[in-house]
């Protein structure tokens, strides 16, 4: 079972963050901000990856810190549970619409952090979030689960649409990449030999 637990504590949050790539869809989320529970639910069901997430941030102040350091501890965590990546597809892709919304996920698990973000929101906050930490929270997550990452979204009117097309995408595209290749096994799909470096 390719799973990991990671605790990361700051002066700013507490986040407490177990994955098991090899789930089913199970998740349990206490992080004081609900709208980012929501997409995190969506990571979990389209990714069919099992996630528990605890944080206690400044959300007192905003909810940067928080967002930003779920990203990161999920990153540090997914790298752990993620292993030597013998055997795995490596890439990943998805599109995923929701009415008007359209949005393109792709993901190389190349062992180098790289984030490419293209969305223009039709506004800056869904209820009481604000829109500007969905990349903090990705980019937090790529730079410590050594992962590229392509995110696009193509069309959209409402912004709730556009985000939970990214997550759907992002969750669908992740499953695909850490998917075993059985043609590969045992074997590292990578010409250098190694994706770690």
């Amino acid at each position: 079972m390719r799973a990991a637990s990671v605790t990361r504590n700051t002066n700013e949050t507490q986040i407490s963050v177990k994955i098991n790539l090899d789930g089913s869809g199970q998740h349990q989320f206490d992080t004081g901000i609900p709208f980012l529970e929501h997409m995190l639910e969506q990571i979990t069901r389209h990714g069919m990856l099992d996630l528990e997430i605890i944080a206690n941030g400044d959300t007192h102040i905003d909810d940067h810190h928080t967002v930003e350091d779920i990203g990161i501890t999920l990153g540090q965590a997914f790298k752990e549970a993620i292993g030597d990546k013998k055997g795995i597809t490596r890439y990943g892709h998805s599109y995923v619409p929701l009415d008007e919304s359209l949005s393109r996920v792709v993901i190389d698990l190349s062992g180098r952090p790289s984030l490419t973000y293209l969305v223009d929101y039709t506004r800056n906050t869904v209820g009481q979030f604000d829109l500007e930490l969905v990349s903090e929270f990705f980019h937090g997550f790529v730079n410590h689960a050594m992962l590229t990452l392509h995110i696009d979204n193509l069309r959209g009117q409402n912004a709730h649409h556009q985000v939970e097309t990214i997550f759907k995408a992002f969750g669908r595209a992740l499953r695909m990449s850490i998917s075993y290749d059985e043609k590969m096994k045992n074997q590292t799909p990578s010409t250098k030999g190694t994706l770690s470096k």
